[in-house]
């Protein structure tokens, strides 16, 4: 049994080489985590907030994150970004679904001083994206 489990090992080495084994063990890459907004009401201050983090990654507060919205935020409300943070908040004015897409991007930390090979090769995506719906009654 074992004889076979290294066999298969040294196959993937040869098949994909050692970065690509590493990659898929380690996994590491930018997470929008798996959440759902609450209910909103008219005329009712809302707030809902989610903190995004890099799998597999003790440093994570190192790297710099950065957040884009596409699609219909209920007219009233914001996105506001603090570090990891997001948050939409406000004052919806009009009833609806609305649904839209988050992307997150990640910059490297300082301790990689613009090697930029060395944090491609660490890292197995630099993006992640997640569609949302907001239900405002």
């Amino acid at each position: 049994m074992k004889l076979i489990k290294i066999l298969s090992l040294a196959c993937c080495f040869l098949c994909f080489g050692c970065s690509d084994i590493i990659e898929c063990i380690i996994n590491k890459r930018p997470e929008i985590p798996n959440t759902s907004f609450e209910v909103g009401y008219v005329n009712n201050y809302y707030y809902e907030e989610f903190t995004s983090e890099i799998k597999n990654e003790p440093n994570d507060d190192a790297y710099g994150y950065t957040y884009e919205i596409y699609g219909d935020l209920p007219d009233g409300l914001q996105m506001f970004v603090d570090f990891r943070t997001l948050s939409i908040e406000g004052m919806p004015i009009a009833s609806g679904t609305f649904t839209f897409k988050i992307y997150l991007y990640i910059d490297p930390p300082e301790y990689y001083d613009y090697d930029t090979e060395r944090y491609e090769d660490s890292m197995c995506a630099y993006s992640d994206s997640k569609e949302f719906t907001i239900i405002i009654n």
